[in-house]
């Protein structure tokens, strides 16, 4: 790809008038966006009124898979015009909508006032300027509709609008297939590492070992030597809890105390937030050794099943189980194996809204019990290979992170006429 210093330049600048934004072309005008578009909002739209069977987006606040929340059986617009994040982490993130559709009360939304101007590329030069005017909030950021309006964006001629509008859009069509190419490439590196700790702990390192049924179908077939084990035999099982959010003397001690969301296959060595001995005391909560295992019983996304190790001695909150093995295993083979077992057991939840785990049902729970010099070798083996993969996954990773930087440099760089593409 191009680099951006080597692309032509406009030759005459001017000020703006604008601090973030500097010089730009002359023959160029900067505008406020209550002189180009209404803005208005979406509305309250609660679950309920979602449908799997309906046919209309409805658009939010997230930015994955376009910002469609859900879809309903009615539409509140039937327009091309811009929509953004008002408040939370996204906000700020722009859009443009066009055809039948809703939003919800955090999307606002940008109506042209005239048809003599390109939509497409104000909403390219918006998604730049929007990031100067966030003011920041409790839930991340904030842009309301008093904000919105006052925003200063780039205003060339109508054709060169469109021009810079369909350069852009070839330019970062073609950036976005690369990362998408790259990103599949992370997709099937990881699908290799979970193979590679699923064969090792469920089969061994040994191919010429005799094998028998292990009785639990996703395991298969193990070594003839190997035990399998039900949860509640060989380990202490249990669940944590959140001391009183109301009492402040139970919060910000020296506890480490752990949420969900924290619990994400690693070792545990520090938490978000900690609890006080008082805080300890006067809840159901435990302070778990180092080496304890912990799985997350709550989330619907992905979350739920997963598992971590603490590094530290540590509480934890009532949606994630602790579960302290007994001698005869080695804490790291435990980690790998539920690993392995993640996407068989998040699946089997109980039937409520968002399939929870229960620590009655993960001590039913079965898990394969090699020797221990066996444990030892498979954890090295894994080690091993996982670090050559996750070394190949941090290449791709940077890779895909200079192509953002760079789609995000060029789309900036065109929109402000710092280059010149007509």
């Amino acid at each position: 790809m191009t680099m951006i210093s080597n692309m032509p330049r406009y030759e005459q600048m001017k000020d703006s008038g604008v601090e973030w934004l500097g010089e730009i072309p002359v023959g160029w005008q900067v505008r406020k966006i209550k002189y180009l578009f209404k803005i208005g909002r979406g509305r309250v739209i609660s679950q309920q009124e979602l449908d799997e069977l309906a046919v209309y987006p409805v658009y939010s606040s997230q930015t994955q898979d376009n910002g469609v929340l859900g879809y309903i059986h009615s539409y509140d617009f039937d327009c091309k015009q811009i929509t953004w994040t008002t408040d939370g982490a996204n906000a700020g993130t722009i859009f443009l909508r066009d055809g039948k559709y809703s939003c919800t009360n955090v999307c606002g939304t940008l109506k042209p006032l005239s048809e003599k101007f390109s939509l497409e590329f104000c909403e390219k030069s918006l998604s730049v300027a929007a990031q100067y005017y966030k003011r920041p909030d409790t839930n991340g950021a904030k842009i309301m509709n008093g904000e919105m309006a006052e925003i200063f964006i780039t205003f060339p001629s109508l054709p060169e609008q469109i021009a810079i509008a369909n350069f852009l859009d070839q330019k970062t069509a073609q950036i976005d297939q690369a990362i998408a190419l790259k990103q599949k490439q992370i997709d099937l590196f990881k699908e290799r590492k979970q193979l590679v700790i699923q064969q090792a702990v469920t089969k061994g390192l040994n191919p010429h070992a005799p094998m028998r049924d292990s009785g639990v179908e996703w395991i298969g077939e193990i070594p003839e030597h190997w035990e399998v084990l039900k949860l509640s035999h060989i380990a202490r099982i249990d669940s944590g809890a959140t001391p009183d959010r109301t009492r402040a003397n139970y919060w910000n001690g020296d506890i480490p105390w752990v949420k969900t969301g924290e619990v994400n296959y690693t070792d545990i060595l520090e938490t978000e937030e900690y609890i006080t001995k008082a805080g300890l005391k006067n809840s159901s909560t435990k302070l778990a050794s180092s080496g304890t295992l912990l799985m997350a019983m709550y989330g619907q996304g992905i979350t739920r099943g997963r598992v971590a190790l603490l590094g530290i001695p540590a509480t934890y909150n009532q949606a994630c189980c602790g579960i302290t093995f007994k001698s005869n295993f080695i804490n790291r083979f435990t980690l790998n194996f539920f690993i392995a077992a993640y996407p068989y057991i998040r699946d089997a939840g109980n039937e409520t809204s968002q399939m929870n785990l229960s620590t009655s049902y993960i001590a039913t729970l079965k898990i394969v019990c090699p020797p221990l010099e066996e444990q030892t070798a498979i954890v090295a083996h894994i080690e091993t290979q996982s670090a050559k993969i996750d070394k190949a996954i941090d290449i791709q990773q940077q890779q895909i992170n200079k192509l953002k930087e760079y789609k995000a440099t060029l789309i900036n760089s065109a929109v402000t006429g710092k280059i010149k593409v007509v």
